[in-house]
């Protein structure tokens, strides 16, 4: 198996909130590609954020890309040129719900869509978190904090009301470091 070798890449669109590039591209077979196009987007941190009496922290939000209200582990944008995963994941924890984690323990790094998609997510277990402020959310930001007990974490995936794949590949690894 060999890689793609990159011919050429243009930025097509260059927004502060989407990036896209063109690249040509060929294949192993000798193919070109002249039209593979790529977003360009930024690293995310992702909280499995815990309580002392074990409620874990998510936030309810539209996601208008699919025109639905979901539940998700708190999480955010960053630029891991100017900023850590760790101090992201913290930053995005504490604006979108208004809890503090003392420690933040890194569980893994994957990447969000590799066919498409530049970016990685970075997914961060806290435990004993306390509510200690409002939130601070971005003007398209409409968050409700919900607490959900550990012990219903798995029915509300199996029912269909956890369905994001980052917070249910998130909410896996770190249900099974809680047990190991």
């Amino acid at each position: 198996m060999k890689k793609w070798q990159l011919l050429q890449s243009h930025q097509v669109l260059n927004h502060r909130w989407c990036k896209v590039r063109r690249d040509e591209v060929r294949l192993p077979n000798g193919e070109i590609v002249d039209d593979f196009f790529v977003n360009v987007r930024p690293d995310i941190a992702l909280v499995f954020a815990i309580t002392r009496d074990r409620q874990v922290v998510f936030v309810r939000q539209y996601r208008h890309g699919v025109g639905e209200i979901l539940l998700e582990l708190p999480a955010g944008g960053f630029d891991r040129a100017t900023e850590e995963a760790e101090i992201a994941a913290s930053r995005e924890l504490t604006e979108e719900t208004g809890y503090v984690a003392k420690k933040l323990t890194k569980l893994a790094t994957f990447y969000d869509n590799p066919v498409k998609d530049t970016n990685q997510i970075h997914l961060f277990l806290a435990r004993d978190v306390e509510l200690t402020s409002e939130q601070n959310l971005d003007r398209t930001e409409e968050i409700k904090v919900v607490l959900v007990p550990i012990s219903e974490i798995n029915s509300k995936i199996e029912a269909g009301d956890i369905c994001v794949s980052g917070t249910v590949t998130a909410l896996f690894l770190g249900l099974n470091f809680l047990e190991n």
